[in-house]
């Protein structure tokens, strides 16, 4: 073998060898990682040891049973709301009042410019007394003729002349009595009033503007009338009747208010399964249109298991509670809570069973642990 051979297979060789080194290598890492080299935990329980109950307080997992409800989201409305406008067309000269101010029935609420209307009144003022004089004139004419056709001094034809024309002048006067009561009544419309007592929530003119027949100028509620309108879902809706007491919760005041049903649509929303449902709540100056609110319905009785908050350790966003197992030992397990329950109970959805004990904390062992 010459030289240059020789050389050859060394470079082949020393290559071969780093791969093998190199795959010796690989293997050896992925078994390390697995684990491979570490001591394993054979399958199956193993009772935790080493930790007994002493003379630690103790408290016994109940099972009680709870009225509960479903929240039905809804929001305020007024069953009765009103529209202020105007049944002319002229410039609006004052609006006494603003959003959010209360109203009484019969207040001023906007004066409309009346010359226009003050005018016509006093033209059918006088035409009524055209009319009363004429009416007058005609009696007078047909008295008249009335004596003359006793003592056969006028002819048939005169007197009948005059009674026709009594006749016209009466019904002359009782059309300009009609005008004037129709130019009362449209100079009345120039000042408009509140119909009825209740909330200014919105105005949309200003003094100077047009009003025209029907426009909204101002918009006003009853605020002895707001109710919670909320969808309740129908296996609930079908148990409710008109007069039954419910609550309804208020999130921006964190305030309850009781309620009475007062009308259940009776028609359900397909897509939701529900009923719209109105509750009535009392006048609150604290209230408005259009506020977010619940509807509590009662939803019926269920059972749950109960135990004392001190029992309860909070590690993280985790809760953990000691149990008394019957050899005395302790087990820590993991629960899931539900609701707080009277002051000091609380609900325990998953983690222990009826009957079993619990180790109760001092509130800086459970905060501290």
């Amino acid at each position: 073998m010459n030289i240059k051979s020789l050389q050859n297979w060394l470079r082949h060789s020393v290559r071969l060898i780093s791969v093998v080194v190199a795959m010796v290598v690989l293997v050896g890492s992925i078994a390390w990682l697995s684990g491979m080299f570490e001591s394993k935990i054979e399958p199956g329980w193993t009772q935790a040891s080493g930790t007994e109950l002493t003379d630690q307080p103790t408290d016994v997992v109940h099972e009680v049973e709870k009225s509960y409800v479903e929240e039905a989201v809804g929001t305020l409305k007024a069953s009765s709301r009103m529209i202020v406008s105007s049944k002319l067309l002229a410039t609006i000269d004052q609006i006494t009042v603003s959003a959010g101010d209360e109203v009484d029935k019969g207040q001023v609420l906007i004066r409309l410019d009346d010359k226009e209307y003050q005018s016509r009144l006093a033209q059918a003022n006088r035409a009524l007394e055209a009319a009363t004089a004429n009416r007058e004139q005609a009696e007078k004419q047909f008295t008249r003729m009335q004596t003359l056709i006793k003592q056969n001094a006028a002819s048939r034809s005169d007197f009948d002349n005059a009674s026709r024309d009594l006749q016209v002048t009466i019904a002359d006067e009782a059309k300009a009595k009609q005008a004037v009561r129709e130019a009362e009544v449209m100079l009345s419309y120039t000042t408009i009033v509140a119909a009825k007592s209740g909330r200014i929530v919105d105005r949309t003119a200003e003094p100077g503007d047009i009003a025209q027949p029907g426009q909204p100028i101002l918009t006003l509620y009853d605020s002895t009338s707001l109710r919670l309108e909320a969808p309740v879902m129908e296996h609930l809706a079908v148990k409710l009747h008109a007069g039954d007491e419910l609550n309804v919760h208020v999130d921006a005041l964190d305030r309850t208010f009781p309620a009475i049903v007062d009308e259940i649509v009776p028609q359900a929303d397909a897509p939701s399964r529900s009923f719209l449902v109105k509750a009535s709540v009392p006048k609150s100056d604290d209230l408005y249109e259009g506020m977010f609110g619940r509807l509590l319905v009662p939803a019926g009785e269920r059972r749950h298991l109960c135990l004392a908050s001190d029992a309860v350790v909070k590690i993280g966003q985790l809760e953990f509670v000691d149990v008394v197992l019957p050899d005395n030992n302790i087990e820590r397990r993991l629960i899931k809570s539900g609701q707080l329950g009277m002051p000091g109970r609380q609900e325990v959805l998953s983690g222990v069973d009826v009957g079993e004990r619990v180790v109760l904390h001092q509130p800086a062992d459970v905060t501290n642990e």
